[in-house]
């Protein structure tokens, strides 16, 4: 798959027409064009939203000749985050549709030359991070009684499927062949520390997930301003229906992972973070709770759909409103090939930071809008974090957007802790995680047993196994083990109310990790599948090649928590924001280990008041106005301060 580029990095009021040729032209949306618009120009534009005219005439000259039908906001509005919105400048990002006859470059260059325009992008197609092509591998209770199951840990949850997944507890006794004891994702002593919180959103960027599955439901996310399949947008949030998350393929929320051609990437991912534990039944993961304490929460940011290609469109809208609805991981397998790939193989290629952002300015700016505006500065985290698988090309760069610096790349690794034959690694990857290696797991010579060893057991939707659980393998199956890490560090900081910021958390993954290096020796031999030949060719790497190269080191989950208990800063009680007429809530318990006499008093009553209900309070807004207020508990005293005013469509007046 092709990789995007803008027409112009042009900023200011003053441009030149582009000249450089246009790389990705194949890879465009046909009749569709992201133009970004300098700030002068807003007011015009936000008067002309959804309609063919942008209300500027040498814009529109242009958009007449290419016979534009539609033009509008990329983001829409949610009042709730519209200054945070403006102040990033997203805004200023349009959508322009027009006939799919027209010259697309043409059209765009023409753009790129006005003083209005700061910028222009082809919508062009995105790349997953995995083959669609290649089927999971169904589990099949009778095949797997073949196994040698893994142990697990004395504390082991009561899930069946739990001997099965290496990548959670590796004994080195699975299937009894070459497994590494240890060679997991350290969550054994995690789990006496955590096992997630409610509180905690990951957003899986992905094919949709199977929100009904009997290991997934409960840890879904539920949009509560939201009716389940009603078409209205209840909550104002700009998005109708979206309870489970969204579609943004199909621009509905109802999410879907159903389609012949899904391959229920999107649930298995999920199933890793978060399938619920300690419940009787199928797998256990990372984050899942404990079967009395749930776990952290998953939103569905549905970006592809069976055959349907995603658009950077849609990936830039699922980001964002991944943030402005409460997620603070962003799980992303997808991305464009390696600038170290062998070209002929992958095609087109990113090799530096100046490239990416110059070519995908409205995906940059999406994912530094994450990473600036999710969280909180009183919860547990504040700014989001993205991690990104490093991709699949055998290549000694990871994948952008994962290999810039801001965000957190993915090597995968076989249950020895040597790296996946697949796996991309070195320059932008930071850290490793268990994705499985069928090819390196399959014995030719001993005509031994090919297909799941090796790989990672998940849950995926029905057509694609009738038991809802199959093995995949993957950097992209790597990544959702740092995802649901990381959510399971951000957990435990709250258990403890422990604020950390985003690059602390990252800080700490990376410093906490198992080095790999010293086991880097010697060469590794698997068998690579060839077209009509089978996997009978005996291919050889050097391991000593991959020294250094292994970012931080493999993963360590139980390392990282221990690791945050005393990280960071304590919380605080926040201050308060509230429109005249209405109520808000909030948990002090959330940010006091005692709430016992639990107790508020506000110093202007004529402006708001507030009631306690066990660990909860209500603040209400009365008055226009601002007054301080003291809560104080058994842990101590807060002094806050309360607002109340007039929210507007575009945020705070």
């Amino acid at each position: 798959m092709l990789a995007g580029a803008s027409l112009s990095a042009i900023t200011g009021c003053e441009a030149e027409p582009v000249e450089e040729e246009i790389s990705i032209k194949d890879a465009a949306v046909k009749g569709e064009l992201l133009v970004k618009f300098i700030p002068e120009v807003a007011e015009i534009l936000e008067s002309h939203a959804y309609m063919t005219k942008a209300g500027i005439p040498s814009v529109d000259e242009i958009l007449d000749i290419a016979g534009a039908y539609e033009f509008e906001r990329v983001f829409p509005v949610d009042s709730r985050h519209e200054d945070r919105t403006r102040e990033a400048g997203l805004h200023l990002w349009y959508i322009v549709r027009f006939d799919e006859g027209g010259d697309i470059e043409e059209i765009g260059k023409k753009l790129a030359s006005l003083g209005q325009v700061s910028g222009v992008e082809y919508n062009h197609t995105i790349k997953r991070a995995y083959n669609a092509e290649k089927r999971a591998i169904p589990f099949d209770i009778a095949s797997a009684a073949l196994a040698t199951k893994s142990s697990g840990p004395a504390s082991a949850f009561n899930d069946p499927l739990l001997g099965y997944q290496w990548n959670m507890v590796n004994d080195g006794n699975l299937w009894g062949r070459g497994f590494a004891p240890g060679a997991d994702a350290g969550v054994k002593d995690a789990w006496e520390l955590s096992t997630g919180d409610p509180s905690v959103i990951v957003a899986v960027v992905d094919e949709g997930v199977f929100y009904d599955h009997p290991d997934l439901a409960a840890s879904m996310w539920h949009n509560t301003g939201e009716i389940f399949a009603d078409p209205k947008d209840n909550d104002g949030n700009g998005y109708s229906g979206d309870y489970y998350g969204y579609n943004f393929v199909k621009e509905t929320g109802q999410v879907s992972y159903s389609l012949s051609a899904d391959t229920g990437h999107g649930s298995h991912v999920a199933g890793v973070i978060a399938a619920q534990n300690n419940n009787g039944i199928g797998i256990s993961s990372i984050a899942g709770g404990n079967g009395s304490v749930p776990g952290v929460k998953i939103m569905s940011c549905q970006i592809f759909s069976g055959n349907y290609v995603a658009s950077i469109l849609a990936e830039v809208k699922a980001v964002k409103y991944a943030a402005d609805n409460g997620a603070v991981i962003l799980q992303c397998s997808w991305g464009y090939t390696s600038g170290k790939a062998d070209p002929y193989d992958w095609g087109p290629q990113y090799s530096t930071d100046e490239q990416w952002m110059t070519d995908c300015p409205i995906e940059k700016d999406a994912l530094l809008y994450f990473i600036h505006n999710a969280g909180s500065p009183n919860g547990p985290i504040e700014g989001g974090i993205g991690v990104f698988a490093s991709g699949n090309e055998s290549a000694a760069a990871a994948g952008y957007p994962g290999a810039y610096g801001d965000f957190v790349s993915v090597i995968g690794t076989a249950p020895d802790f040597t790296p996946a034959v697949y796996t991309n690694y070195g320059t932008g990857a930071d850290i490793c995680a268990p994705g499985g290696d069928q090819d390196y797991f399959y014995d030719f010579e001993k005509n031994g047993h090919y297909g799941e060893i090796g790989c990672i057991l998940s849950t995926v939707p029905y057509h694609v196994s009738e038991s809802g659980y199959a093995y995949m393998e993957g950097s992209s199956m790597a990544t959702p083990h740092v995802s649901s890490a990381l959510a399971l560090a951000i957990s435990y900081a709250a258990q403890n109310h422990r604020h950390l910021s985003a690059d602390e958390y990252k800080e700490l993954l990376y410093r906490s990790a198992t080095p790999v290096d010293d086991i880097l020796e010697g060469p590794k031999f698997y068998y690579k599948y060839v077209a009509d030949l089978g996997h009978n060719q005996k291919k050889r790497m050097e391991l000593a090649s991959y020294k250094g190269k292994m970012g931080a080191g493999q993963l360590n989950v139980g390392a990282l928590l221990r690791s945050v208990k005393d990280a960071g800063r304590p919380m605080v009680f926040p201050n308060v924001f509230v429109s005249p007429g209405k109520s808000i809530v909030f948990d002090a318990a959330r940010y006091f280990d005692d709430t016992t006499g639990l107790n508020i008093v506000i110093n202007d009553q004529i402006v708001a008041a507030a009631a306690v209900y066990g660990t909860r309070i209500v603040f209400s807004g009365f008055a226009e106005g601002v007054t301080t207020a003291t809560v104080s508990c058994a842990s101590g005293s807060q002094d806050i301060v309360i607002t109340v005013k007039q929210s507007s469509g575009n945020g705070w007046l």
